[in-house]
């Protein structure tokens, strides 16, 4: 058995820098990827840089399955969530946190893993990834202070919330799956659908056209507040307006590049759950439709 050993499944942003934090802390890590990432992260490692925390080479393990009864950490984007649940089926692991955007997710992960934990959490931080082309180490970059794991309180005692704790990621505890996810996403959904339809940072995308702004921050505090967390539009325009100006999104990266990235799993999701409550979205059903029409046309 490996249950003390950390599978982290997904080598990006999130995933890398994860991976590197509990193999500094001294955990046992592995990163799950595709052949070709497996193979340079195992001969070169990942190079980490942060403004916070330092910089280091983490030379990290990697490999193409989850090892048989592993905790594990899925970290990859809404695209990668079929391959992470068939890569989890039949693994026996013993616990799995999720640190995905979105809420659909979840369901996936679980029909992979009958009887097994897995818990729903949220982690927040500026992050990116830069390849190194097969040569040399690939680079995880964090910048400012904020890099936090919201965790649901029934899960406090897992043993990879502990092994996070060892880390320099400020771990909370609290609140209900549903709370933690719709905590994030309530603010996720317009920041992310904003940049990405104006292409713009999220101060000049927040006034860019007044009425619409006003009219999906209300649609998706309406959603939020039927699925347990009190909202109100301007709640989040406080939220949002907190944000440094020229702050762009992780979406909005993915449309100017031609795909379509998490716009299902966040935009999709809110629709989703809104219909479930009768509630009408006109305003984000349009915002959805231009955003998915830029990539189908690109410029």
């Amino acid at each position: 058995m490996t249950d003390n050993l950390i599978a982290v499944i997904g080598p990006g942003a999130i995933g890398g820098l994860v991976a590197a934090m509990l193999q500094r802390a001294g955990h046992d890590v592995v990163v799950v990827a595709r052949e070709k990432s497996a193979r340079q992260l195992t001969e070169h490692g990942l190079d980490v840089q942060t403004d916070e925390f330092g910089a280091w080479h983490a030379p990290l393990a990697a490999t193409t399955e989850v090892p048989h009864g592993a905790r594990v950490i899925v970290a990859v984007k809404a695209e990668g969530v079929a391959d992470a649940a068939r890569l989890l089926a039949g693994t026996a692991s013993t616990e799995v946190l999720s640190l995905l955007n979105g809420l659909d997710h979840l369901d996936v992960l679980r029909a992979a893993l009958p009887g097994v934990r897995v818990v729903g959490a949220t982690i927040a931080g500026e992050t990116l990834r830069t390849g190194a082309g097969g040569f040399g180490p690939a680079l995880v970059r964090h910048r400012g202070t904020l890099l936090r794991t919201v965790v649901p309180a029934d899960a406090a005692e897992l043993g990879l919330v502990a092994a996070l704790r060892d880390t320099p990621i400020d771990v909370v505890t609290g609140g209900t799956e549903a709370e933690v996810l719709w905590k994030k996403l309530r603010f996720l959904a317009p920041l992310a659908l904003l940049t990405s339809t104006w292409a713009a940072g999220i101060g000049d995308a927040l006034t860019r056209d007044t009425a619409l702004t006003s009219g999906l921050l209300a649609e998706i505090a309406a959603t939020a507040t039927a699925e347990g967390v009190p909202t109100t539009g301007e709640d989040l325009a406080g939220i949002l307006g907190s944000f440094p100006a020229p702050m762009r999104s992780s979406l909005q990266a993915d449309i100017e590049a031609g795909r379509e990235g998490e716009l299902d799993a966040i935009g999709g999701a809110v629709r989703r759950r809104a219909a479930t409550h009768g509630i009408p979205t006109p305003t984000l059903d349009d915002v959805v439709t231009r955003i998915t029409t830029r990539v189908a046309t690109p410029s």
